[in-house]
């Protein structure tokens, strides 16, 4: 072929399946564990791509699944990274310890931070922002999160598509903001310094799941609290 254009080509061919040779490499010697962390950091990265988080409950979550499991002596870890494992932790301790059902709780975590998913059917009375007993007691671990880690917090409520507040709240916009307030004012409450918290309200903009999922309704009427990094409050878009 005139010119040797080709070689180019054939040059950048192998340069790629060296590439793809090395990964799979790597891969292989990879920790069963460190695998399962990266394949859930992956997949949460690609469902934020969308309009639609899919849930993550405590059995089935990477991040919680193996965090008995990771030995930092052998794992290295930032400490941007052993914020979130100790984080997760501790979330995952709460969700045990109060019993709370898998399809009402679930945690994720991402570059970001780490999130707590909780349904508004188990933290307030239906089509209310008022708390029941069992989400007093989850925004109580919450404040002891907070007060034991330096992170930030932002409190998104979200509202079901079929769900109604009125009289009291007119719009599905005013009911997930009133959910959120009334959480960010019970923290601020209980000593939590105003600085470090945010509410944001999502109305059903956010389906957790689409609406032809059984219990959809149950699944995206939430709240979700955001444990993340200082900075993220001021440089990251997407809350």
């Amino acid at each position: 072929m005139a010119g040797g254009s080709w070689k180019v080509a054939y040059a950048d061919f192998v340069t790629a399946m060296m590439a793809f040779f090395l990964l799979m490499w790597i891969l292989n010697m990879a920790p069963k564990e460190t695998l399962t962390g990266l394949a859930g950091f992956f997949q949460s990265n690609a469902q934020a791509l969308s309009n639609t988080v899919s849930p993550y409950s405590i059995s089935n979550n990477p991040m919680v699944q193996y965090v008995d499991k990771l030995d930092t002596r052998d794992f290295k870890m930032d400490e941007i990274e052993q914020s979130h494992y100790a984080i997760a932790q501790a979330l995952k301790q709460l969700l045990l310890q109060d019993a709370l059902p898998s399809s009402s709780s679930g945690i994720t975590s991402d570059g970001i931070g780490v999130m707590l998913h909780i349904t508004s059917d188990l933290m307030f009375k239906p089509g209310t922002a008022e708390f029941t007993d069992e989400g007093k007691k989850i925004l109580d671990q919450v404040v002891d999160v907070m007060h034991k880690y330096k992170v930030y917090l932002v409190v998104r409520g979200h509202a079901d598509s079929s769900e109604s507040g009125a009289p009291v709240y007119p719009s599905k916009w005013e009911l997930s903001a009133g959910r959120g307030n009334s959480a960010v004012r019970y923290l601020i409450g209980k000593g939590m310094n105003p600085n470090l918290i945010r509410s944001v309200a999502y109305a059903d903009t956010r389906p957790r799941v689409p609406s032809t999922v059984p219990g959809a309704a149950a699944l995206n009427s939430r709240v979700e609290f955001n444990f993340h990094r200082p900075e993220v409050m001021s440089t990251i878009v997407g809350y």
